[in-house]
């Protein structure tokens, strides 16, 4: 294979969604695998949907990903500027060309022309395009005279520079996903490819950039594909089909019920993010991302990578390098991939049981920090290793095993109510008298005391455990419960037994 040269081409008009995430992705590990570059390049030329801030939300967010480039608009390279805004004066010597050799043409037509044309096309329930069927009774230089055409353009008046679709052809595409692909030319209109004020469309830049800077593969989305022929047209126009990149289209990231795209609302709808990272837009209002929602970078990538690719085996975990090694276009699906939020959470839960304590550690510190939480560094990590086989997310750390860092100031009513007698208060008595007794308070010896009471007493497991559970807790839920006991100490958990008891006497026995 010659060298690879890819490009990831965003346009700056919003949060990059997770789809553009993996497209970016397929990209990065298509040009790895095959030591070829990865190059980002920015496509503002529709200024009108351009948004402050846009751009550098997508490199944040790929470089939270983990994602990097060779060349583009923040790391520079020989085929500078990649920016297509300032590469404008490049365009229009490129659309003027394929007006010259007959490929293209000057269109007049104002837009609130046709969009009158189109509502008589709507009255006799016909559906109105720029084609080769109608292009020939509008407004262009097909049908005005070179003379008429020429005083339009001196004149300074709007006008477009449309592709002309060649009539009457059958032309066979290759996509590497999807195989052969047959169109006829006479079901294509002639998109506009150059605008008057001097920017050029999607069409036509995307073209030029892709030739002049030697892509060899173009790795896009599904919504790209009714483009294809279009683009195959122009390269066939300009002469450059000896160098025309080979066109691969994903598939969609659908709905978790597998029906449509995955948008924004359906995130909305089912509590997930469908951005990498938080956005916040101009009205204020902030959308979820993955990296805040508790996302290790590595878990997010490995569950990207899988939404609509596998290498045919069960292995779901993979590292970077594996991805690298394994991708292969031709075991993507063709099909869109379901979005499953439950599935996406597994993965993060599989990457935190994998991270060493210590790093867990450091990535828990800042999190209790925040929060003004105090904890006795001796112990972080014991409380992660007890932890770590029960959290989605380091914050779980904290949400479900705050009491480690404070005692409760609550405790869970219906346990109270419904799983908590009397006897209790005389169990909790008496179960503090036993830890003040033990000299060595760890694990082992805790549970032993416990079990020897339990024994002794005649009592049931229960009756004893969830007491002693609530008071250090405020619920059931938890760890082993020797293991509580010891990180947080002798004298905090006695402490926290006798603050129990006199709950119970004032506010439930009294």
């Amino acid at each position: 294979m010659n060298s690879v040269r890819v490009r990831f081409a965003p346009s700056p008009t919003g949060p990059l969604h997770i789809g553009g995430v993996r497209t970016a992705l397929y990209n990065y590990l298509f040009a790895k695998k095959y030591n070829g570059t990865f190059i980002l390049r920015i496509e503002d030329t529709d200024q009108q949907r351009y948004v402050a801030g846009a751009e550098e939300y997508i490199i944040e967010s790929l470089t939270w990903c983990g994602i990097t480039f060779d060349e583009g608009v923040h790391v520079g390279g020989p085929f500078a500027p990649y920016r297509q805004s300032e590469r404008k004066a490049i365009y229009k010597q490129y659309a003027e060309k394929l007006v010259e050799i007959g490929a293209a043409y000057y269109a007049f037509d104002s837009p609130e022309e046709l969009d009158s044309i189109r509502k008589q096309f709507e009255e006799q329930k016909k559906v109105f395009q720029y084609d080769i069927y109608t292009r020939k009774q509008l407004k262009n230089s097909l049908t005005f005279s070179p003379h008429e055409t020429q005083q339009w353009i001196n004149s300074g008046k709007p006008y477009a520079i449309r592709f002309k679709i060649p009539e009457n052809r059958e032309i066979i595409l290759t996509d590497l996903i999807r195989g052969e692909i047959h169109v006829n030319t006479n079901t294509l209109d002639d998109k506009v490819l150059f605008k008057s004020d001097g920017l050029p469309t999607y069409h036509l830049a995307n073209i030029v950039d892709d030739h002049l800077m030697q892509i060899t593969h173009v790795i896009r989305g599904e919504e790209w594909l009714p483009s294809l022929p279009l683009h195959y047209l122009l390269y066939e126009a300009f002469g450059w089909t000896d160098t025309m990149p080979q066109f691969a289209h994903l598939p969609l990231i659908l709905k978790p019920d597998g029906k449509g795209k995955l948008s924004k609302r359906d995130g909305d709808k089912g509590g997930f993010p469908v951005f990498p990272c938080n956005w916040n837009n101009a009205d204020g209002e902030t959308y979820l991302g993955y990296r805040e929602w508790g996302f290790l970078p590595e878990a997010f990538i490995n569950m990207m990578a899988l939404l609509g690719w596998n290498p045919g085996t069960e292995q779901e975990i993979f590292s970077k390098q594996e991805l690298i090694q394994l991708f292969d276009l031709q075991q993507v699906n063709k099909s869109g991939a379901r979005f499953d939020p439950e599935k996406a959470k597994w993965f993060n839960q599989q990457y935190i049981r994998m991270l060493p304590e210590q790093e867990l550690v450091s990535k828990l510190i800042p999190l209790l920090d925040k929060e003004q939480l105090p904890y006795n560094t001796l112990y972080l990590t014991r409380i992660v290793t007890l932890m770590k086989e029960r959290i989605t997310f380091v914050h779980d750390i904290i949400t479900e095993g705050r009491f480690f860092f404070e005692r409760p100031s609550q405790y869970d009513e219906t346990v109270v109510k419904k799983k908590i007698k009397p006897s209790a208060i005389d169990i909790l008595h008496n179960i503090n008298l036993k830890l003040k007794e033990l000299e060595i308070f760890d694990g082992n010896h805790i549970e032993h005391s416990l079990q020897q009471y339990i024994q002794q007493s005649g009592k049931n497991a229960s009756e004893v455990m969830i007491p002693i559970r609530t008071a250090l807790v405020g619920t059931t839920k938890g760890p082993h419960l020797p293991e509580i006991m010891e990180i947080i100490g002798k004298e905090e958990t006695i402490l926290r037994i006798e603050k129990f008891v006199d709950f119970l006497k004032k506010s439930v026995y009294n």
